[in-house]
Order: C-alpha cells, then sequence, then structure tokens
C-alpha cells in the first residue's frame, strides 16, 4: 500500500517515511501543487498532511482534493489543539488528525485506522485465492500448505494483485503502487519480479494463479 506525506520540513518529510517503509511505499510532497498534481496521478491509501505549506495551507489542500472528487483517506499532522480548528479540519475533508509530536506508532495506528475504514484491513488480514493463503499482517504466503518466502516487492505486487483479482493491471499500474514515486526501473522491471514472483508460487503447482493479458499487463483469477 502506498502512503503520501505532505511535509515541506524535509528533515520531519524523511524521519516519517523512514518509520513507515517498513510497511507502506512512502512518496513526499514538499508544496500543496505538487501535492495535489501527485494526488491527482497516483492511487494513495493514505495521504498525511502539514498544514504549514509553502505555497499553500493544508485547509486548501484538503478543499482542492475533495473538489477534485479523490476520497483517499487525509491525515492531518498538526500542532493546532484548539477544538474549533480540528472541527475545521474535518469540515475541510479530513479524515482525521494527529496532534505534533506524535510517536510513531500512534501515527501506524491512525493509517491502519483509516485504512480499515476504506475497505482494506492490514493487521491480522488473510486473504485466500484457491490453495493460497496470504497472511498480510506478516507478509507471508503460503500455498497448498507449503510456506513461500517472497521478498518486499514480490510480496507487494502479489497483494496488489490479489486485491485487484479478476481484473488485469497493467505494467504502469504495478510500478506505480509498489515503486516510490521518480524512481526510475529497466523497461521490463516489472515483467522480472514477476517472472521471480511466479517462479515460487505457480511454477511448483498445477494451476497458475497469475495471468499474462497480452500486451497489457497481469491478473490473478481466482474463477474455477
Amino acid at each position: 500500500m502506498k502512503i503520501l506525506i505532505i511535509e515541506d520540513n524535509r528533515l520531519l518529510a524523511e524521519s516519517i517515511k523512514r518509520q513507515l517503509k517498513v510497511s507502506f511505499v512512502v512518496d513526499i510532497a514538499y508544496t500543496g501543487e505538487e501535492a495535489i498534481e501527485q494526488a491527482r496521478a497516483i492511487e494513495y491509501s493514505v495521504i498525511l498532511l502539514d498544514l504549514g505549506l509553502p505555497d499553500m495551507n493544508g485547509y486548501d489542500v484538503c478543499h482542492e482534493l475533495r473538489a477534485a472528487r479523490l476520497n483517499t483517506p487525509i491525515l492531518v499532522l498538526t500542532g493546532v489543539h484548539d477544538i474549533m480548528s480540528r472541527v475545521k479540519l474535518l469540515e475541510a475533508g479530513a479524515d482525521d488528525y494527529v496532534t505534533k509530536p506524535f510517536h510513531a506508532d500512534e501515527l501506524r495506528a491512525r493509517i491502519t485506522a483509516l485504512i480499515r475504514r476504506g475497505g482494506h484491513r492490514v493487521d491480522e488480514e488473510t486473504i485466500k485465492v484457491r490453495d493460497m493463503v496470504i497472511d498480510v499482517g506478516r507478509r507471508h504466503v503460503y500455498r497448498a500448505g507449503n510456506s513461500i518466502t517472497l521478498r518486499r516487492k514480490e510480496f507487494d505486487i502479489l497483494e496488489y494483485l490479489v486485491r485487484n483479482r479478476g481484473r488485469t493491471v497493467t505494467r504502469a499500474m504495478i510500478f506505480d503502487h509498489v515503486w516510490e514515486s521518480g524512481k526510475e526501473g529497466w523497461n521490463n522491471t516489472v515483467d522480472v519480479h514477476i517472472k521471480h514472483l511466479r517462479d515460487k508460487i505457480d511454477r511448483p503447482y498445477a494451476i497458475p494463479l497469475i495471468k499474462t493479458t497480452y500486451g497489457i499487463g497481469y491478473m490473478v483469477d481466482d474463477a474455477d
């Protein structure tokens, strides 16, 4: 899952990113304009928004994102403590807020709660496709009762495919979801990772789960 941090304090932004990148793919935007452009172009699970940006305030960013009909949960990082300011944040379109200074565990818990609210559970969740079971919380995969160890990108790709099962996702969609924005890869970066993934979860078994939609991308289909 991918998160956007909107924070002009570069040291703080990088610190938050380090704390979250164990569980999420994390992008950073340092201005409101940059953030709005990224949020319109990329599908994020949660947006973390600081109010004090150099070009526009966080309230305006919330309004712009909601006016663009983006329903991505917005968690505001704020030093404001009075009730009326918090009410104003929620009226602007924010879903929740955490006051500075905050602990990494609190931030992670707030993010998890917002993702759950949006329809995904990220703790203690298992997803089953045929004879494959994905333990999302522990980031592990089992097939036909056998434990399969995946590298981080392989797991992220598999989870993305499974959450979109029955639907073809393009190589560009996979790359945008699994890699940080601005990262450059080879033309066949996604294909190479798919090959390694198939070697582990498909080739030892009779029924392949990952299917190629030629000229477009890949899909997982759990239909019999």
